[in-house]
């Protein structure tokens, strides 16, 4: 547009003053000085010279159109020149790009879900020339956005809405392979795909809370009954302990009577017996009597 324009202004003034000489000579009037021409000349002239160089900036590429017509040549980054008014220059943006976009479908279960998806994206450099030929600079509006519409729908339609929330990245892996095949076929590169949010009903929404919440108790419950089971096994060792401990003072016990029994001899007992006596003979009325002290028999 611009070349057009700095090379109409020129030739509109150069028009101009070759009708007003031919109308001034046909008045019998003096014609115009040729000097005047020098001047929609050079304009002309550095119309041609701004518009045979080419400045690509970096992360660019050109596509060079020759009558409106793709060439096929690509203009890489920096000074490359072309024919003014002859050839044009599409330039192309190659970096990577990042494009926002608000996607609705349904889940394998029939749940609505709304999310909201970045891809980042770039178009193949080498195949600038077929993507301008092909598609035109507007290839974002026409290829990209509606085919991450589409992805998305393909995508949630192979999982429930609960698979969606606990199988993300699953998700995400489907959809941008979805993408690179897609997009791929046009010549242009899927780099990243991220799902920034999904968003479900009322309904669904509240199906899940209260499914965590019975999943809560159920938890909940489970722990009070295995607390129970350890307490009542604790309850059982001690028990078999107090056991253990009081049959083993028992068998000591036993064990010691019986060392006793045979340990202790007669005239020891006797001994026991005069070393607690208080020296009063005992009261034996009758016959019968049984001695206090049982002396030995020589």
């Amino acid at each position: 547009m611009l070349e057009s324009i700095s090379l109409a202004i020129p030739i509109v003034v150069l028009v101009s003053l070759w009708v007003t000489n031919l109308t001034l000579k046909a008045s019998g009037k003096p014609a115009l000085t040729s000097a005047l021409y020098a001047i929609p000349i050079a304009g002309i002239a550095l119309a041609a010279a701004a518009n045979t160089a080419v400045i690509v900036d970096a992360g660019h590429v050109g596509v060079l159109t020759r009558f409106g017509a793709v060439t096929g040549a690509i203009f890489e980054q920096g000074l490359n020149y072309k024919i003014p008014f002859v050839e044009g220059v599409w330039i192309a943006d190659v970096r990577t790009q990042k494009e926002q976009v608000d996607a609705a479908a349904a889940s394998r279960d029939l749940q609505e879900v709304k999310s909201t998806i970045a891809l980042n994206y770039h178009l193949d450099a080498r195949q600038a020339s077929t993507v301008y030929r092909q598609i035109g600079p507007e290839y974002k509006q026409r290829i990209v956005d509606p085919a991450i519409q589409e992805a998305f729908k393909f995508t949630t339609a192979q999982f429930t809405a609960e698979e969606l929330i606990t199988q993300r990245e699953a998700v995400k892996n489907r959809a941008r392979e979805f993408l690179r095949d897609r997009l791929g076929a046009f010549n242009v590169l899927v780099d990243e795909l991220n799902i920034v949010s999904f968003e479900f009903a009322k309904s669904f929404n509240d199906a899940i809370e209260a499914k965590q919440v019975a999943a809560q108790r159920v938890q909940q419950s489970l722990n009070e009954q295995q607390r129970a089971k350890v307490e009542a096994d604790t309850r059982v060792i001690t028990a078999q302990g107090e056991a253990t401990a009081v049959l083993t003072r028992a068998r000591a016990a036993a064990e010691a009577q019986s060392l006793q029994r045979q340990t202790l001899s007669d005239l020891y007992v006797n001994f026991l017996a005069v070393d607690k006596w208080d020296g009063k003979m005992p009261q034996v009325t009758g016959g019968g009597g049984t001695p206090f002290i049982q002396l030995p028999q020589r």
